[in-house]
């Protein structure tokens, strides 16, 4: 599935949050692509929302990773500060795949280490608007 939307206001990127999340099953990994500013995290909030989570979800750009406890268990990354692939072997990012939800933020250094069937969602800027290409396979 190759879908391309439109997100004009808040509330469409609230939408794409409500309509992915009951689809998702332990074990899925989205890749979220996308320049800073572009709503990344604004969609991980809402989408933590819609599976359940009551904490508070904020950007792990300093920490790496935050977990939270819904639906599934969501480990949510932001990989913008590493570089290189050995620092993601230190995350422990295979052992993760298989116990929750996974969601990461600039996901570029870990391109050919993600699973095959990873969801990726690739935001931009298109004039006026905001835009969201999802591949899904």
């Amino acid at each position: 599935m190759n879908t391309i939307i439109k997100l004009r206001k808040e509330e469409d990127t609230i939408d794409l949050a409500k309509k992915l999340a009951p689809s998702l099953r332990c074990g899925d990994v989205i890749a979220l692509f996308g320049e800073l500013g572009v709503g990344k995290t604004f969609f991980t909030k809402h989408l933590c929302k819609f599976l359940e989570v009551t904490e508070n979800v904020s950007s792990p750009s300093y920490v790496l990773m935050n977990e939270y406890s819904g639906k599934f268990p969501i480990f949510h990354f932001d990989f913008f500060r590493l570089d290189s692939k050995d620092e993601l072997m230190e995350l422990g990012l295979y052992d993760i795949f298989d116990k929750g939800i996974t969601i990461i933020e600039w996901p570029e250094i870990a391109e050919n280490l993600l699973p095959e069937k990873t969801i990726r969602i690739e935001f931009s800027f298109d004039d006026s608007y905001r835009k969201v290409r999802i591949v899904k396979v």
